[in-house]
């Protein structure tokens, strides 16, 4: 097993210089830092993690809290979070809420008390509560994909979720709808609520009653949200979901109804998912920069751990885009 005089020597270089650019804490010339990087290479050298530990004061460790890993949203977060701190030398320890609010509780009290360099949370659901768990924590922490009202103490790199509600409305107004129906996750209030601005300002305020709540975010409940939709008014025009999972049950719920899509029904989505690749018809939906976001806030993580500090408070909004597929189009006789 090669050691890290092993490496020093390949490279021509010092265990200090190694160690240097192992740790990332100290600069380093980029032509040196490219030699040692292909000595490891070459000799395989896999660094001793408890003893860098103990020298440093660090782990190379950073935590990631998500909901749940079924979702593709959440499974490309983790995917293009795990790639950023790869390319920095750092690990990555993950932890899943599963959409409960006490194990939410028990994970991150757990987590608070563990030795990482700095904890990223992903979505707001079940953990909202507990974030004073993390009052005296020692490490950066950052939250993303965060759609109710962001807390002081941590900066935030999320997506502009009232705009991306905004552009489904608008959409479906220009096309001529009028009685319509969202179906919702609960926690989606900043979607709904860019929805419901799109309407009101061509005097069409949204009634309470046409927001239908799914009870889990999964083609299920969207049919089931869906089918009650229909049944409340079986004049509605078009569905927004606020997820594309709920929008695919949607569409199965218009088909079960005898409802064809677009001609009769229209419906939008939310996110822009690889489920919905193979949706007949195309899905419209509103996509959101999910791997952008995750490389933000992870970068503003490794930052704040280089500078040994904690990272400013701030909102960091990224815009959602409108793509229109076949699944949307004008009302019957427009």
């Amino acid at each position: 097993m090669a050691t890290m005089q092993d490496v020093a020597e390949r490279a021509g270089v010092t265990k200090q210089t190694v160690s240097n650019v192992l740790s990332g804490r100290v600069r380093v010339r980029p032509a040196t830092a490219a030699r040692v990087r292909a000595a490891i290479d070459e000799l395989e050298y896999t660094p001793n993690l408890v003893a860098r530990s103990l020298a440093t004061g660090t782990t190379m460790t950073v935590g990631l809290f998500v909901p749940t890993v079924a979702s593709s949203f959440y499974s490309e977060v983790i995917e293009e979070v795990e790639d950023v701190l790869d390319r920095n030398g750092y690990h990555l320890m993950l932890c899943t809420t599963r959409l409960d609010g006490e194990r939410a509780r028990r994970r991150l009290a757990g987590l608070s008390s563990r030795s990482v360099d700095a904890l990223l949370i992903a979505g707001d659901r079940d953990l909202i509560d507990h974030l004073p768990l993390l009052a005296d924590a020692r490490f950066p922490v950052v939250l993303c994909a965060w759609e109710t009202e962001a807390p002081d103490r941590f900066p935030v790199v999320t997506i502009d979720y009232e705009r991306a509600g905004y552009l489904a409305g608008r959409h479906l107004r220009e096309l001529g709808h009028q009685r319509v129906a969202v179906l919702a996750s609960p926690a989606h209030t900043a979607r709904v609520a860019g929805f419901r601005r799109a309407f009101a300002a061509d005097g069409l305020p949204l009634p309470g009653h046409a927001v239908h709540l799914a009870a889990e975010p999964t083609p299920e409940g969207g049919f089931a949200a869906a089918s009650a939709a229909l049944a409340a008014d079986p004049g509605l025009t078009a569905l927004f979901a606020t997820h594309d999972v709920l929008a695919l049950g949607a569409m199965e719920a218009a088909k079960v109804a005898g409802r064809s899509i677009p001609h009769d029904l229209s419906v939008i989505g939310h996110d822009d998912n690889a489920e919905i690749r193979l949706a007949r018809p195309a899905l419209t939906t509103v996509s959101i920069p999910k791997r952008e976001m995750a490389r933000q806030a992870v970068e503003l993580l490794l930052r704040a751990i280089t500078k040994s500090g904690t990272p400013a408070n701030s909102v960091q909004l990224l815009r959602p885009e409108l793509i229109v597929r076949a699944s949307t189009g004008p009302v019957a006789g427009r």
